[in-house]
């Protein structure tokens, strides 16, 4: 059976609903983050050297990074489902926005908690990363206004992998500038499967 080394508050939530929307079998083993560091526990450094969370167990396999396990799973389990077919347009604009989701999307939001929780005044950072962030959310917003997805009306992996950015933003500031992005997010947020993962979540809180 499928491992999810799973912890609290974290992007691996978005390995749940995938597992979810897959309808494998799958065993979650769930850690706390330290009370006073917001860290990891270092249980987590024994499944992996980085002590990060998601980590994946499958078939002998341990697996990590979010966009590696979220392709290693949809290929396998849901080819037909959750992508598009290879050798097609829609298959390339899938492979980006899953790449965008770690990669474009989510170095400007890691720079603004930072700063959020450091609280320290900076001569260009702050402009910058506030620069970025509206950048990429009015790029999102454009690329659902007119199609129902990431990914034209289909729903796929790269919908559950871009949703962590965009629902903590929007359930801590707000869409309400960026109107499209924000009917998209809540549209997901509404689906069975990602209800099941908050649920989850918010059991292992």
């Amino acid at each position: 059976m499928i491992k999810l080394h799973h912890l609290n508050a974290s992007r691996s939530k978005r390995i749940i609903w995938l597992l979810e929307e897959l309808g494998v079998e799958y065993e979650i083993i769930a850690y706390k983050r330290d009370a006073v560091t917001n860290l990891a526990p270092p249980e987590l450094k024994a499944i992996h050297p980085l002590g990060k969370s998601p980590v994946l167990e499958d078939d002998g396999h341990v697996i990590v990074e979010s966009g590696a396990i979220t392709e290693y799973l949809t290929e396998k389990f849901g080819a037909d489902t959750l992508m598009p077919a290879k050798d097609t347009a829609d298959y390339i604009q899938y492979k980006q926005w899953m790449h965008f989701a770690e990669g474009s999307a989510m170095l400007p939001a890691l720079l603004l908690m930072f700063l959020r929780v450091d609280g320290c005044k900076t001569n260009m950072l702050q402009g910058y990363a506030e620069g970025e962030m509206h950048n990429i959310l009015s790029h999102l917003n454009n690329s659902v206004s007119d199609s129902e997805f990431l990914v034209g009306q289909s729903f796929t992996a790269a919908d559950i992998l871009n949703s962590f950015l965009i629902e903590n933003i929007h359930k801590k500031s707000g869409l309400d500038h960026y109107p499209a992005l924000k009917g998209y997010i809540e549209k997901l947020m509404a689906m069975p499967g990602s209800k099941k993962a908050q649920a989850l979540e918010e059991k292992y809180l």
